[in-house]
């Protein structure tokens, strides 16, 4: 059996320079190369996954099939590869802390002191060989968080430098990605911040194979020789990593720079065929070249951070290319939404979407987005929460139950048309106890739901508390709004949706999470496609 090889993305200088994007997009060229590739993500923070953490520290919470709840960057894997990702794609210090702590609660390790060398780094190379230990992968990419440096990395960098010494050479190569910022006043590049970054990682032990520079401007055939000489790589090896104008452009940046022939030469594997990226250009063209143009207000309670929405607007861009259509997203806070100003508001749009959440804060304004959205006919999208404050808002405008709420919200209303999931009343933990991960759902035939998906039967990711309360379906639906979707095992409803109307639908799941640049989700194009139309209409 050819053993599995592995690259290793580390990241100095500054955080957020797209070590995920990269990772991705050299993921995507070695598949495209026939490699059977895939990612993972190891985090230096001490949260046992991103589950409870504020999407205003760390961006959205993705979820995989498998119920992990992970960081956001697991999105664009499955987003780049096409591929499912899961539990063991996810790693954080927490979870590395809390698997050893637990084995030497058991007696594991036979009496001795416990320590971070060796026993939380052999946890850590563990986790990272783990993937590659099942045969289902050529070469694992593993992305480590954070910049060398830092305190919380130093675990992780330790175990990339005994890992890649015990994979033997050609087994395990190093990428460093780095900035070479721009200095206005100086008008040139700098590669000091650079240098000192590689530095620091040989002073862990660690020599980098390839540099992958961010840079605003073109990198200078002198200044790439200054790169190879000072931080001791192969010239072919300095890899200009420029801003391009969507991410789903770096494959093609990273190819003409020839980051997997670099790398696949330092693996020791054949390059066998050229990749074969027709399908991704074809839908990089209709992505930069539009026919049309629409504008979705996104209303949620966490819009100052774009990240954490990160699935969604993603979303958008695949269901937008699809219809050679630009999708505006326009994010509204839903605090700042009432009675009086919502016309004004939410004037100029041609859809509205209502986010996920958690929490009190801002439903009100979420509830008059929906009122807004089905009495204007204009084109509605609710996810999870947003699904709900569909489901109060028809209660308390049509249905007449002016107490209609969530018992999230309010647990002494008299009409609980949301109310807490069975099985969640007797959990007290907050990490993973919530519904997480791929559910079955039933489609109403002949419903809206129905005609998008063009089955009877689907999978879709959750991930909730609270579930719609089945005592006032026959209200509901007597009122005109239908259960399109339910879980055959549990009787939840999963999908409503209303009738005469351009499009207006709310699920309990979160179909974002499994929108590809292949396959965009059918809800998503759906919806792209009927504020397309709606607006012809209204023009």
């Amino acid at each position: 059996m050819n053993q599995t090889k592995y690259i290793f993305v580390t990241g100095g200088v500054t955080s957020s320079l797209g070590k995920g994007i990269i990772a991705a997009s050299l993921a995507k060229l070695l598949q495209a190369r026939g490699y059977r590739t895939t990612i993972q993500k190891f985090d230096p923070y001490i949260n046992v996954d991103p589950g409870t953490l504020n999407p205003y520290e760390h961006g959205e919470c993705y979820v995989t099939d498998d119920g992990a709840e992970t960081d956001l960057d697991l999105g664009h894997y499955e987003r780049f590869l096409n591929v499912p990702t899961s539990q063991a794609n996810n790693v954080t210090t927490g979870r590395v802390y809390l698997s050893v702590i637990e084995k030497e609660r058991r007696g594991e390790f036979l009496g001795k002191t416990v320590q971070v060398v060796p026993h939380i780094t052999n946890e850590i190379k563990e986790r990272m060989q783990l993937l590659g230990n099942s045969g289902d992968f050529d070469i694992i990419i593993t992305e480590i968080g954070g910049t060398v440096g830092d305190i919380e990395s130093l675990p992780y960098i330790e175990s990339v430098r005994q890992l890649v010494w015990e994979l033997g050479e050609n087994n395990g190569i190093v990428i460093h990605l780095t900035l070479v910022p721009y200095l206005a006043a100086a008008g040139e590049l700098k590669t000091k911040p650079t240098q000192h970054s590689v530095k620091t990682l040989m002073e862990s032990g660690i020599k980098a194979d390839i540099l992958v520079c961010r840079t605003e401007h073109e990198l200078s055939n002198e200044l790439r020789q200054k790169l190879a000489l000072f931080c001791n790589v192969k010239r072919e090896a300095v890899i200009q990593s420029i801003d391009a104008s969507t991410i789903y452009e770096v494959p093609n940046l990273m190819l003409e720079e020839g980051l997997d022939v670099v790398a696949l030469k330092k693996l020791n594997l054949p390059k066998k065929t050229s990749p074969d990226l027709k399908i991704w250009n074809t839908f990089l063209h209709r992505l930069k070249n539009p026919k049309h143009s629409v504008n979705v207000g996104l209303i949620g309670k966490y819009v100052e951070l774009q990240d954490s929405y990160k699935s969604i607007l993603e979303s958008f861009i695949h269901a937008g290319a699809t219809h050679e259509t630009k999708v505006n997203v326009i994010c509204i806070h839903s605090e700042h939404l009432d009675k009086d100003n919502i016309t004004e508001k939410l004037s100029g749009l041609d859809g509205i979407l209502v986010a996920p959440g958690f929490g009190e804060r801002g439903i009100e304004g979420k509830i008059e987005a929906v009122r807004f959205a089905r009495e204007k006919k204009l084109p509605f999208f609710g996810i999870c929460l947003g699904m709900q404050m569909a489901v109060i808002e028809f209660s308390r405008n049509v249905l007449g139950l002016k107490n209609a709420n969530s018992t999230e919200m309010n647990d002494s209303t008299t009409d609980p048309v949301i109310n807490l999931m069975e099985e969640q009343k007797t959990v007290t933990n907050k990490g993973g106890t919530m519904r997480l991960g791929s559910w079955i759902c039933n489609l109403k035939i002949g419903s809206m739901a129905h005609k998008i998906y063009v089955k009877s039967q689907i999978f879709e990711r959750h991930r909730h508390r609270y579930e719609f309360n089945s005592k006032y379906l026959n209200q509901l639906e007597e009122a005109g709004l239908t259960a399109s979707g339910i879980n055959p095992e549990t009787g939840l409803v999963e999908i409503i949706e209303i009738q005469n109307h351009p499009f207006f639908i709310g699920v309990q799941y979160h179909p974002e999470y499994k929108s590809t640049v292949l396959n965009p989700h059918p809800l998503f194009v759906s919806f792209v496609e009927a504020m397309v139309k709606n607006k012809k209409i209204i023009i």
